[in-house]
């Protein structure tokens, strides 16, 4: 089972899952670093292994270029990154597939009369046809991606995220728990008043989730367990 919080038990059982879409539901890590190899290539970067990748990667995005390049990038050098990154991305992204066993779990999970979601920080109109193109959308309460520039934190999307559930749903902050692949995600889920439980099958590698204080496991269906069993 994943490491607990510190100091005492996970809270009660979930009535509800946010889930985190890139890297979670959607195992798109090897696209993920192929553009993110492009991008670095327009700078004269040393292409980057998964496992570096892992070990480094945080958020606002630029400050992850920063730990590999020394400095920030400037604005231009961030515009062109996150251009190359983008396209690249979308080209490399189309052979990915949802993560193993995700459509039982999302079925279980709903059949059992709980409610889910789908917060993720890729752009809104992509995310929502290709989450029907899956045939999941049914699965779904909400489903929202980023509206706005892309490279920040998901803090204040999943404060608006669960103060929608609330009024439409009836879905209390508490009852809440965020499955995702970031340290990101549970500072975004501390930051609405929900818990969270991270999944090392996508960005992170677990040194770099361990520290953040919430449970860590190596497949979807443990932390749907954990979200469970509270």
């Amino acid at each position: 089972m994943g490491k607990q919080i510190a100091g005492g038990s996970f809270g009660p059982p979930a009535g509800h899952i946010v889930w985190d879409w890139n890297g979670t539901l959607f195992h798109d890590i090897d696209a993920v670093i192929h553009a993110t190899n492009a991008a670095f290539a327009e700078l004269g970067l040393a292409p980057i292994t998964l496992e570096r990748y892992r070990a480094l990667y945080c958020v606002p995005i630029p400050k992850f270029y920063q730990r590999l390049m020394g400095r920030l990038p400037t604005e231009t050098e961030w515009n062109v990154m996150d251009e190359v990154f983008h396209r690249h991305y979308t080209h490399h992204s189309a052979a990915c597939r949802l993560a193993e066993g995700v459509e039982p779990l999302l079925a279980g999970w709903q059949d059992a009369g709980r409610s889910q979601s789908i917060l993720s920080m890729y752009g809104h109109e992509e995310l929502v046809p290709l989450v029907r193109q899956f045939g999941i959308a049914e699965r779904f309460v909400r489903v929202e991606g980023r509206v706005g520039p892309s490279g920040g934190s998901k803090a204040e999307h999943m404060v608006r995220h669960l103060a929608a559930l609330e009024r439409s749903s009836g879905v209390a902050a508490s009852q809440v728990v965020v499955i995702g692949d970031a340290a990101d995600d549970a500072v975004a889920a501390l930051a609405a008043g929900a818990r969270a439980v991270l999944y090392t099958g996508g960005s992170h590698g677990r040194a770099s989730l361990e520290g953040v204080g919430a449970p860590v496991v190596d497949s979807l269906a443990e932390a749907v367990r954990v979200a469970s069993a509270g």
